[in-house]
C-alpha cells in the first residue's frame, strides 16, 4: 500500500523515490512479479512458477503517483515512471498496478487524461470513494453515494473501464457492511483495507473478499514498522513456506496436501494437493 512519493516524507504514509526504486528492485530479486487487484480477487495469478504474486496498490489519486508530460508520457519522477523504468531493466517483472482514486485524481479533472493512459496500458483502476469519505459516519444512501459516484467516474473517463474493487478510506466500512460491495451501479470483488499484514491466499477458505488486508510500504524502523513492507519481506524471506508460490498452471490451485489448507469452495475444482 502506497500513499504518496516525495523527496521529504513527512508521514510513514510517505516514501522516497529511491526507497521507492529500492523496495522495487528488492521485489524483483526475491521473485516478487506484480498482479493488480483485479487479478487477485479473481483467482486470476498466472505468472511463472516458482514467483510470487505482489499487489501494488496506490491511494488517493495523488500526483506524486502518477502523472503525464505535455508529450503524453509519465512523468519519470513519478510511481507509476519508476515502475516502468524498473520493469524495462527486468523484463519478468510486469508492470501493473491498482490505483484507488477519488474524484479529480492525479489532479486531472474527472480523470478524463490520466485514467484512459492507466487503463490503456494496462493498469488496474479501484474505487476509493467519492470525496475520501469515512463511510461509517454516512448514512446507508450517503454511503452508495460515495462508492457510485466514484465508479461512474472512473466510467466516465474510460467508458470500458470496470472498476472490481475498493480501497476503504480509514479502512472503514459502513455501518451496513455488505453496501461496499453491492450497490446501485456496482458490483465488487474485494474491499481493502488500511496496511497490517499479508493478505491470506484468494483460494484459502480464510480469505475475506470484505477484510482484505494489506502492508504499507515503510522501512525497517520508525512509527509502526512492525507492521510495514520491509518488516514482512524479511519475514517471508525467512519462512518462503509462508510465501505464496505458483506453480505456473493458472488453471490449478497446489498445495503440500501435509499443511492442512482449506482451500475455498468456489477452488474446490481446481484443487492440485501434492
Amino acid at each position: 500500500m502506497y500513499h504518496r512519493i516525495v523527496d521529504n516524507p513527512k508521514s510513514v504514509y510517505e516514501r522516497t523515490p529511491a526507497d521507492f526504486r529500492a523496495e522495487l528492485e528488492r521485489l524483483v530479486r526475491e521473485d516478487y512479479v506484480p498482479v493488480t487487484a483485479a487479478e487477485f480477487t479473481a483467482g486470476t495469478i498466472d505468472i511463472p512458477a516458482g514467483t510470487h504474486p505482489v499487489v501494488l496498490t496506490f491511494d488517493d489519486g495523488d500526483p506524486s503517483q502518477f502523472s503525464l508530460t505535455p508529450d503524453g508520457n509519465p512523468a519519470a519522477t513519478s510511481a507509476v515512471g519508476i515502475l516502468l523504468d524498473v520493469a524495462r531493466a527486468h523484463p519478468g517483472f510486469r508492470p501493473v498496478a491498482t490505483l484507488y482514486v477519488n474524484q479529480d485524481p492525479f489532479g486531472d479533472p474527472g480523470g478524463r487524461r490520466t485514467l484512459p493512459w492507466l487503463h490503456a496500458h494496462g493498469f488496474d483502476i479501484g474505487n476509493h470513494t467519492k470525496t475520501h469519505a469515512n463511510l461509517r459516519q454516512d448514512s446507508a444512501d450517503e454511503a452508495q453515494a460515495e462508492i457510485a459516484g466514484c465508479d461512474r467516474q472512473i466510467r466516465a473517463a474510460v467508458p470500458d473501464a470496470a472498476p472490481t474493487t475498493i480501497a476503504l478510506p480509514f479502512g472503514i466500512h459502513p455501518r451496513q457492511e455488505d453496501l461496499t460491495l453491492k450497490g446501485p451501479g456496482y458490483d465488487y470483488r474485494g474491499a481493502f483495507l488500511v496496511g497490517a499484514n499479508p493478505s491470506p491466499s484468494p483460494f484459502s477458505a480464510k480469505f475475506d473478499p470484505l477484510a482484505i488486508p494489506r502492508i504499507r510500504s515503510e522501512a525497517a524502523t520508525g512509527e509502526e514498522a512492525e507492521y510495514g513492507s520491509t518488516t514482512w519481506l524479511d519475514k517471508l524471506s525467512a519462512d518462503p513456506g509462508e510465501r505464496y508460490t505458483s506453480d505456473g498452471d493458472p488453471a490449478r490451485v497446489s498445495f503440500p496436501r501435509a499443511d492442512g489448507t482449506t482451500v475455498a469452495t468456489a477452488y474446490l475444482n481446481r484443487v492440485n494437493p501434492y
